[in-house]
C-alpha cells in the first residue's frame, strides 16, 4: 500500500514521542488531519490530530494555535462522560501541536449520511444520536465547557452503538481568559447559531441550536444554512427559516424547536431529552409542537384550508406558541399509530411540516423590517474576515455521535413508621401512588396495592407475584467502568438466553445529574412463568464517587406497555437513593 504523507511530510510510520506509530489518515478538514495510530507504549490504538493549519500561519499565530490545542485537552479534561473522545496526551512535533485521543471505530455522522441511502439517517436512529449527543453537551455545560462546534464530522458513531462527540479545540472554558481576537468568527459557519454570528456571547443554547442543525443535516441530507458562499450563508443563519424537515418524521418539531432564532425560545437541555425520547418511541412530542411558531393566514390560504364552517378558526391573531387546539384527538398519545415513514400527525394541532407549504416561520411582518440592520452585521463581519484579519477560524470541514427525563422528587418525607411501609404524608405522592421505605434504605413510589418481594438478591414490587414488576438492585462495588459497558455484557448474556431479545434503544444519558448513567429498553418473549411477549426498561446509575451503582427496572407485559411506560417515568420521578451518611 502506497503510503500517506500530509503536507509537512508527515506520514504513516512516522514516530511521535517515541510512542505513537502513525497509520492510515482517516479524516482531515481545514485545521488539520487525523490519523490513526497505534501506542507502543500501551499498546493500544489511538487517533492522533496533526494541526497542520500551524504550517501556514505566523509566528504570533502559531502561539494562538498552540494555546487552543492546550485548551482543547483542557475542556476534554474536565468532562467524565462516556459520550465525550477522551483525550489521552498533547505533544509538538515539528514546530506544531498533535492531540492524541480515543480512537473511535466507526465513522462520523456526516460520513454516515453521505454513505445511507438516499443520503439520509433515519428518524428515530436520528433522534437516538440526538439524545446522545445531548447527553455530551448536558456533561459538558455542567462542567463549564461550550462545545462550539456541534456539527455532523463532530459527531462520531462506533460500531458498537455509542455515539460521542468529539473536537473541543474551540471549546469556551468559563473562567478561563478567552484567546478568540476580536474580528475572529470561530466554528464552522453553517451550523452557528444566530447570536454568534452575530457577536455576541455564546451559551449553552447556543449548542443546542447547532444540534438542531445537525440534525437536520442527518435526516435531511443537506445543511440547512448553507449558501454559495460565507456571507450568505451568515445571512441565511440570521435572517431566513430552513426548509421544512419533512423527512424528519417525529423529530420535526424538535428540530423546529432548537432551530430558533433566539436562545431564550429554545427549549432547555431537559425539556430537549423529553421531546427526543417521544421521537425515539415514535411518538410527535407535544412540547415540542408548543415551539413551533405559527403565521396569520393569508385569505387565499384560509380559503384552501379545510376549515370548518363555524367561524370559530378564522382567527388572525398576533403569533405566539401554538396551545393546544380545541379539536384534539380524542384517543391519548400512547394509543396513536406510529408511522416509520413519515411524521406522526397529531390533529389540527399545528404541524412543522406541511406538505406543500413553506416551513413554519415566526411571521411577523415586522420582524422582517429589523432584519436589515442584522444582515449588514453579518456582511460587515465577513468583510473583516475576509480581508484578512488575522487568523479565521471559519472551518469550511469535511463535514458535509441524554437523559431519561426524570428531575428530582420533590420534597418527601425520608422517614416511615414501618420499613417497607407507606410513608406518612407527602405532597408530592401521586393519586393512586404510595411511597415506601425499603429496608435497604432507598425510598420509591410504587403503586398502590404492589407488594415487596425479594428474588434473590433483588427487590421487587409486583402487584402479581411478577407479572408487572419494579426490580431494584444494588452493587455496592461495580465491576464495569460505567453503567453502559455494563449494560452492554448483560446484553450479550441476554441474548444467548433469549433468541427472541430486541434491542430498543441502549444508550448513555444522565440521570438526576449523574452522568455515569445509561437507559435500556428491549423486548424478549417470555416461555415459561409469563408466556408472551414481555417489555422491560432499565435506568442504571453509578452514585457520587463511582459507587454503589443502582438499576431501577421495570417490566410488564407488552401488550399495556404504555401503561407500563409511563408508570417507569413515575418511579424515576420518585426515586430516592440511600443516604450517602448514616449508615
Amino acid at each position: 500500500m502506497e503510503n500517506t504523507h500530509s503536507t509537512s511530510g508527515s506520514g504513516t510510520g512516522l514516530l511521535l514521542a517515541g510512542r505513537y506509530r502513525l497509520g492510515d489518515a482517516i479524516g482531515r478538514g481545514g485545521m488539520g488531519k487525523v490519523w490513526r495510530a497505534h501506542d507502543e507504549l500501551l499498546h493500544r490504538t489511538v487517533a492522533v490530530k496533526e494541526l497542520t493549519a500551524a504550517l501556514y500561519v505566523s509566528e504570533a499565530d502559531r502561539v494562538v494555535l498552540h494555546a487552543r490545542t492546550q485548551k482543547e485537552a483542557r475542556a476534554a479534561a474536565r468532562i467524565t462522560h462516556p459520550g465525550v473522545v477522551t483525550v489521552h496526551d498533547v505533544l509538538d512535533h515539528d514546530s506544531r501541536p498533535w492531540i492524541v485521543m480515543q480512537y473511535v471505530d466507526g465513522p462520523s455522522l456526516a460520513d454516515a449520511v453521505k454513505a445511507a441511502e438516499g443520503h439520509r439517517i433515519e428518524a428515530r436512529e436520528a433522534a437516538r444520536i440526538g439524545l446522545h449527543v445531548l447527553g455530551a453537551l448536558r456533561a459538558a455545560h455542567s462542567a463549564g465547557v461550550l462545545h462550539r462546534d456541534v456539527k455532523p464530522g463532530n459527531v462520531l458513531l462506533a460500531s458498537d452503538g455509542r455515539v460521542l462527540l468529539t473536537d473541543f479545540g474551540i471549546a469556551a472554558i468559563e473562567g478561563d481568559v478567552t484567546i478568540t481576537r476580536t474580528g475572529e468568527l470561530v466554528g464552522s459557519i453553517d451550523y452557528l447559531a444566530p447570536e454568534r454570528v452575530q457577536g455576541a456571547h455564546p451559551g449553552p443554547a447556543s449548542d443546542l441550536w447547532s444540534l438542531g442543525a445537525t440534525l437536520y443535516a442527518a435526516v435531511q441530507g443537506e445543511s440547512p444554512f448553507r449558501r454559495d458562499s460565507p456571507i450568505s450563508t451568515m445571512q441565511a443563519v440570521v435572517a431566513e427559516e430552513p426548509p421544512a424537515p419533512d423527512q424528519a418524521g417525529p423529530l420535526a418539531p424538535v428540530i423546529v424547536a432548537l432551530l430558533r432564532k433566539k436562545p431564550e425560545e429554545r427549549p432547555s437541555v431537559e425539556e430537549a431529552e423529553r421531546m427526543f425520547l417521544d421521537a425515539m418511541e415514535g411518538r410527535t412530542s407535544r412540547s415540542a409542537q408548543a415551539y413551533v411558531p405559527t403565521r396569520q393566514l393569508s385569505e387565499s390560504e384560509m380559503r384552501s384550508a379545510a376549515v370548518p364552517p363555524t367561524g370559530q378558526t378564522g382567527q388572525t391573531g398576533p403569533t405566539e406558541r401554538t396551545q393546544q387546539p380545541q379539536q384534539q384527538p380524542q384517543q391519548p398519545p400512547q394509543s396513536q399509530p406510529q408511522s416509520q415513514t413519515g411524521p406522526e400527525r397529531t390533529a389540527p394541532a399545528p404541524t412543522p411540516v406541511p406538505a406543500p407549504a413553506p416551513s413554519p416561520v415566526p411571521a411577523a411582518a415586522p420582524a422582517r423590517r429589523g432584519r436589515w440592520r442584522t444582515v449588514a452585521l453579518v456582511v460587515a463581519l465577513a468583510a473583516v474576515v475576509g480581508v484578512g484579519a488575522g487568523y479565521a477560524f471559519m472551518k469550511y470541514q469535511q463535514d458535509e455521535g441524554g437523559s431519561v427525563g426524570a428531575p428530582p422528587a420533590a420534597s418527601a418525607s425520608p422517614s416511615t413508621p414501618e420499613a417497607g411501609k407507606p410513608s406518612g404524608s407527602d405532597s408530592s405522592v401521586p393519586d393512586g401512588w404510595q411511597r415506601v421505605k425499603d429496608p435497604l434504605g432507598f425510598s420509591l413510589l410504587v403503586p398502590k396495592g404492589w407488594k415487596r418481594q425479594m428474588d434473590g438478591s433483588e427487590t421487587d414490587y409486583t402487584p402479581d407475584n411478577g407479572k408487572h414488576r419494579i426490580r431494584i438492585s444494588v452493587t455496592k462495588v461495580p465491576d464495569f467502568e460505567n453503567p453502559y459497558m455494563h449494560m452492554l455484557n448483560m446484553e450479550k448474556s441476554l441474548k444467548d438466553r433469549l433468541p427472541q431479545y430486541k434491542r430498543v434503544t441502549l444508550h448513555g444519558n444522565n440521570f438526576r445529574d449523574q452522568v455515569n448513567a445509561s437507559l435500556w429498553e428491549f423486548t424478549y418473549v417470555e416461555k415459561v412463568d409469563f408466556p408472551g411477549k414481555r417489555h422491560a426498561i432499565d435506568q442504571m446509575y453509578y452514585a457520587d464517587g463511582g459507587k454503589p451503582e443502582y438499576a431501577i427496572y421495570m417490566s410488564g407485559p407488552d401488550d399495556d406497555w404504555a401503561t407500563t411506560r409511563q408508570q417507569f417515568d413515575t418511579v424515576l420521578q420518585g426515586w430516592q437513593p440511600k443516604p450517602a451518611t448514616g449508615g
